[in-house]
Formats: structure tokens, sequence, C-alpha cells
């Protein structure tokens, strides 16, 4: 049977994608995709240590990143992508470009890092408050807190879950009662954000839009829109404020966070009554402000 007439595959282009040892939502990603981009992935080496501060310095550390993208060379990827919002966000503002820097260097590509995709999202979207759902520890949630504090936009709320493993494991309905803490009421903030590119978020983003009338935003989802929008396309994500511009219920305000304007900032995760500070305490903790 003569197939000739059926040329050969659609010619792809390439975006590296860099993760961490414990990444478990390869598909996911794929689903923001369009049909002609590949993803190329590859991880960071494992090592023995629960999600945490120090496991974001340690999977963030430019030898081991400049070595992961060193391992994409070979395909030629037209921009590499770190897929890790804790391990973005860890050096703060600064940190987060000088991984860029690190990992533009090793593969002479453009790079784009989790953290850095949200704060371009948020500025996107004209948001100047935010609020944020973690599946993190009350330190790692801190953290996020501060960084996007120091880009200039208020975190008017936030719900963390106290996990330090499995967290692909976490359902929808536990991401959604999250949100539901995070937003209480219409008004509480500009738009929401979902941390962590280890919990799931694709199918449950464009019912909380609906539902809470905000823009959702979640870590894997920023990823795909930043990585892509380098390339000249966009993220495949129906329904959904951020790809989908049609989704958008109404322009914000764009500029950034004016604490005048944006009122006043939520007190720390930590400084909340019944949040323990002893480590072993945190691990269990659950909580919102």
């Amino acid at each position: 049977m003569d197939i000739s007439f059926l040329g050969g595959p659609a010619q792809q282009r390439g975006v590296g994608v860099v993760a961490p040892f414990d990444f478990a939502l390869d598909r996911e990603l794929w689903r923001w995709v369009p049909d002609e981009v590949s993803l190329h992935m590859t991880r960071t080496p494992f090592v023995p240590v629960e999600v945490s501060l120090d496991l974001a310095r340690m999977v963030s550390e430019h030898e081991t990143l400049g070595e992961a993208v060193r391992t994409l060379n070979a395909i030629a990827p037209e921009v590499v992508a770190y897929a890790c919002t804790s391990g973005s966000f860890v050096g703060g503002v600064a940190g987060e470009r000088a991984t860029c820097e690190a990992m533009t260097w090793a593969g002479a590509v453009p790079s784009v890092t989790t953290s850095g995709a949200l704060l371009d999202a948020l500025a996107e979207l004209g948001v100047r408050r935010v609020a944020l759902v973690t599946p993190y520890t009350v330190s790692v949630t801190r953290a996020l807190e501060a960084y996007i504090a120091e880009a200039g936009v208020a975190v008017t709320g936030c719900a963390f879950m106290g996990l330090t493993r499995h967290i692909w494991k976490v359902p929808y309905r536990d991401v959604a009662d999250m949100a539901r803490r995070a937003v209480p009421a219409e008004g509480a903030a500009d738009a929401l954000f979902i941390s962590c590119t280890n919990l799931p978020t694709y199918d449950v983003i464009p019912q909380l839009e609906a539902e809470l009338r905000i823009p959702v935003i979640s870590a894997n989802q920023v990823t795909m829109w930043a990585a892509l929008r380098r390339l000249g396309t966009r993220a495949v994500g129906p329904y959904q404020a951020l790809t989908d511009p049609s989704a958008r219920t109404g322009p914000l305000v764009p500029g950034p966070a004016d604490p005048a304007v944006a009122g006043p900032v939520g007190p720390p995760v930590a400084d909340m009554p019944g949040v323990p500070e002893a480590p072993d305490a945190e691990q269990q903790q659950e909580g919102w402000t």
C-alpha cells in the first residue's frame, strides 16, 4: 500500500522541561500544549529530603540545573522551562533571575521558571492583590508570600495544606476547598494562584473561575503559558482566563501593587493563632489566613 501521499509527521517545535525528581504530572503539562509543540522532559537527581526549603535550595542549585539543561541540548529545544515553584522562588526575585541566566547559559536558549512565569502572568492579568493556595508547610508558604510581596503584589489570603510528600495525590476537591478558604468572599482578591507544579489543577481551574469570579492560575499553567509565549504560540486551555482571553470577565487595572489601593496585606501564616513554629508540628498543620 502506497502511503507516500501522507508525507511525514508535522514538524515539531521543542520545549525542554527541567523538573524535580519527584515530579509526577507530565501528562498535565501536555494538556496545555498545542499539537505542533513537543515537550522534552528531564529531572534533577534524587535527594532524600522531604518537601521543604532545604529541598527547594538543593534542586535549584545552578550546577544541578545546568547539568539538566545540557542533557536537553542534543534535541535542541527552542526554550527551556524549570517546572518547580519553590525551587525558583526560594532565592527571591534576584534568585529567580539568576536561575534563568544560569539555565540560558547552559543551554544557549531562552529560559523561564515557574515563579518568574507567575509574576509575568500576574502582570498580564493586571493583578494587584492575589490569594494563594499551597500544599506546602508554613515555612515554604511564607517564602512564597515574601517572593510575591517583593514583586509588589499584595497577598490578601492564603490557605496551605502542610504536606511534605505525595503532593500529586491531592484530589481536586481538596484543592477547591482550599481555594474557597483563601478567597472567602467576592472581591477578596483580584486572582487566585495555586502553587506547586506537583499539584493537579487543570480541570479545577474553570470551575473555580466560574465560582470565585476571578482569574485562577496554577503553577503548571503559568509555566506552559510562559514557555509557549516565548515560542510565539499560545497555550491550550479553554475557559481559563490566562490562556483564553475570552474567558476573562473584564479587564483589571494594570500596574504594580499600591498598598493605598490594594488595602492591607494579611499577616504571614506563621503569625496566625494555632500555627506552630516547630518543624515536626508544621508538617502536620493545615491552615489559612
